[in-house]
């Protein structure tokens, strides 16, 4: 039976059951992908949340906003994460502070990097990683996004650092989600990026749709956006 660990999506895990058994199949990579603002960071929020109330570190890779606005945006729904970092459970790799100009200091659990080079983000992936396994044998991951990476750089080095950061992951027993945005490239990359990940959850505002899954077929409900997150509609 695949092993499975909690979503922290009120309605996903039923959603995703089998033989009673839901969730995000563990040690595998997920594309949460749709149209802009229908919710791909919350998700990610809300995963991230998750691991940390059950004490497993989450590495969080952000390219879109960076540590403050991070903040605000888990603030928004309820998430209070200093202690967290504090407590070296939440690792954070700012990948856009550095771009704007914001005068960065690295510390054990937030790494600076820049959108302009992947490289360096896979590099500081690693020094985190290694961290975070030495003590762990399971922790949680998210890429948000794959977007603002292609939009910096050529999108071919964006699928091998994607391909790069699932065999870190994986290898450290870590489960990730990857965010991307729908049609900031043509289907042929949209195709390659499905083909490498494991699992694929389309979000578009209304409804939300499991195209693949590790053990599950292709399900179907819709969801709404609330003060604490996302929350998916199911049959009881």
């Amino acid at each position: 039976m695949i092993s499975r660990i909690p979503s922290g999506i009120p309605g996903l895990d039923i959603l995703t059951s089998q033989k009673d058994i839901g969730g995000i199949p563990d040690n595998t990579v997920t594309l949460v992908y749709g149209p802009p603002k229908v919710g791909k960071s919350i998700f990610c929020y809300q995963f991230m949340n998750q691991g940390l109330l059950e004490q497993e570190p989450c590495l969080y890779i952000c390219t879109d906003y960076g540590l403050k606005q991070f903040k605000h945006n888990t603030e928004g729904i309820g998430l209070e994460l200093d202690k967290y970092f504090q407590e070296e459970y939440l690792y954070l790799i700012d990948a856009i502070s550095s771009v704007s100009g914001t005068e960065i200091v690295d510390n054990p659990t937030y790494l600076a990097s820049s959108v302009h080079n992947p490289t360096d983000i896979i590099v500081k992936l690693g020094v985190a990683t290694r961290l975070i396994s030495r003590n762990y044998s399971r922790f949680r991951s998210i890429m948000d996004s794959l977007t603002t990476l292609m939009a910096f750089n050529d999108e071919m080095l964006i699928v091998r650092v994607l391909t790069a950061y699932i065999m870190r992951i994986k290898e450290d027993g870590g489960t990730a989600i990857v965010t991307y945005t729908q049609g900031t490239g043509d289907s042929k990359l949209e195709t390659m990026l499905k083909a490498i990940v494991d699992n694929i959850i389309y979000l578009d505002g209304e409804n939300i749709i499991i195209e693949a899954m590790e053990g599950i077929g292709r399900k179907k409900s819709t969801y709404k956006i609330t003060d604490y997150g996302i929350v998916v509609d199911v049959d009881e």
